[in-house]
């Protein structure tokens, strides 16, 4: 009995033994099965964490590429700021008026030449700034009644038309569009007058007719927001030609004999006049211009400084070369034709032809703009189809610090007023049509060839 006893005990305890071996191998298997687990799951989240960086860093620098993509487009394509307008400023006054000055100053003497620049480019100044406090006015009038600008580019009839009135839109209309088209037109001929200079295989007017196919490409830049580059490139143009033309000028030194007769005819001191005018006064553009800006109610301030910048182009090279030539000047409309054929002249001729372009691309856009309304089509987002549609006074702005009222402004305006309809309307249109009448007598109408040299044994016509 006593030994059967004590081998269930060993038994038990045996059992005992092994039960708690089995138990702890049990809890060794969960352990290590927890530890492969975690360890999977460690690797799967760095494999995941892994994966997750390098498509961060490939959204990065994906991120990156776009980003000086978009860098480079906005430096060459998009511009908005205030040194844009600048440059489109001065690139719109300057550009083939900067070789008639010279003629111009034949025809008013020196002293009247630079200051009628002055006075005309002040004057100038003083429209563009109420152009400016308009324009700010009608669009925040409009943005107050929910009106968005974001496909659409105000026009200056569309100003008048808010703030004065249908009458004066048809007004503001029917005179820009005038403006721009004579503009554009000049603008061609000026090129065909040009390469002239440089190669006399093809008359004028045949010149005139390949520019005018070249310069329909305008049609594919969407608005002055994309003239950044352009604006730029023909700054440096017509820097260069100005300080070419005074340089050159004063190299060539006095023409032997010449003489000044030229502001001893009234006819031609008004035509010299009304050049200057028309150098100054041009301000069909300048509202699309300060539209493209993203602060535009600096513009006042841009184009005075425009002005000034213009002043230092064209009073040096217009009194050098007019101090060198004088009254062969009378019968040389385009200062090239006077000074020397050098490589330099030839570089000056092919940088005022590409910023001739640029000058016709500022004229046509607002008038693409016009077209584009009328049709219905200005608010299309397709290039594309625009380019193909293309080719067929309440101002919140107190007075400036220098006028004591409102009272005292229209009375400056009065004058203002008065002085262009009489002596640049009245009298210069008088003396551009005399002067008109007597070239058609001297050439014809419509020349092939207006100012060439008469071949040999021929009439000139």
């Amino acid at each position: 009995m006593r030994r059967t006893s004590q081998s269930t005990e060993d038994r038990a305890f045996i059992s005992t033994i092994e039960s708690g071996w089995a138990f702890k191998r049990q809890v060794s298997g969960q352990e290590r099965k927890k530890q492969n687990n975690g360890a999977t799951e460690t690797s799967k989240r760095s494999n995941s964490v892994q994966r997750d960086g390098n498509e961060t860093r490939g959204k990065e620098n994906e991120d990156e590429s776009q980003q000086s993509m978009f860098s480079i487009k906005n430096i060459l394509w998009h511009g908005g700021s205030a040194w844009d307008a600048w440059f489109s400023c001065v690139s719109n006054q300057v550009a083939q008026v900067l070789l008639t000055l010279p003629y111009s100053f034949s025809q008013l003497g020196m002293l009247s030449g630079i200051l009628l620049q002055v006075f005309y480019g002040l004057i100038g100044s003083w429209t563009a700034y109420h152009i400016n406090v308009l324009y700010v006015e009608y669009r925040n009038r409009k943005e107050k009644e929910n009106v968005s600008f974001k496909n659409h580019v105000i026009q200056w009839f569309e100003v008048l038309d808010g703030l004065l009135g249908p009458y004066w839109k048809a007004a503001g209309l029917a005179f820009n569009c005038t403006f721009l088209l004579f503009g554009s037109v000049i603008q061609l001929i000026a090129c065909a007058s040009n390469i002239y200079y440089i190669n006399d295989k093809l008359d004028k007017r045949t010149w005139t007719y390949i520019f005018g196919a070249c310069c329909a490409t305008t049609a594919f830049i969407p608005c002055f927001h994309n003239y950044r580059i352009w604006s730029f490139i023909g700054l440096g143009m017509t820097t260069y030609t100005a300080w070419y033309m005074a340089i050159a000028a004063l190299i060539h030194g006095q023409a032997e004999g010449v003489t000044h007769s030229g502001s001893t005819k009234l006819v031609l001191y008004f035509t010299g006049a009304t050049n200057i005018l028309y150098t100054f006064g041009g301000h069909a553009v300048t509202v699309e211009i300060m539209h493209a800006m993203w602060k535009p109610k600096k513009f006042k301030y841009i184009y005075l400084l425009a002005t000034l910048y213009v002043f230092t182009l064209t009073i040096p090279s217009a009194s050098a070369v007019y101090w060198a030539f004088e009254d062969q000047l009378l019968n040389h409309s385009n200062a090239f034709s006077l000074l020397p054929k050098t490589g330099f002249r030839d570089a000056a001729v092919i940088l005022m032809l590409i910023h001739q372009f640029i000058t016709f691309g500022f004229a046509c856009t607002p008038l693409y703009f016009v077209w584009e309304k009328v049709i219905g089509m200005h608010d299309t987002k397709s290039l594309c189809l625009r380019a193909l549609a293309r080719l067929p006074v309440n101002a919140a702005e107190k007075p400036p610090f220098f006028l004591p009222s409102w009272t005292a402004m229209y009375a400056v305006n009065a004058v203002i007023v008065v002085w262009v309809l009489v002596i640049g309307f009245r009298f210069g249109g008088w003396a551009s049509m005399t002067n008109f009448i007597r070239q058609i007598d001297t050439f014809g109408l419509f020349a092939k060839c207006y100012q060439c040299k008469a071949p040999t044994g021929a009439e000139h016509h």
